[in-house]
């Protein structure tokens, strides 16, 4: 019966029996703004800094 001629390291056999994928990231629709952002993130509409559908940092321009 046929046998390995060497060892296989416990990372190289788990890295072959790993069954995770990459996957797209969650995201959200702003209420106030329309824009598509990430959950739980802050985002940038305008040069403004909004978190929750509220201005948390206003442009210094305007």
């Amino acid at each position: 019966m046929p046998h390995p001629k060497r060892k296989i390291s416990k990372s190289r056999r788990d890295k072959r029996r790993t069954h995770y994928k990459a996957e797209a990231p969650a995201l959200v629709v702003c209420q106030t703004t329309g824009t598509v952002h990430m959950p739980h993130r802050a985002y940038k509409v305008e040069g403004n800094l909004y978190y929750k559908g509220k201005m948390i940092v206003e442009n210094a321009a305007n």
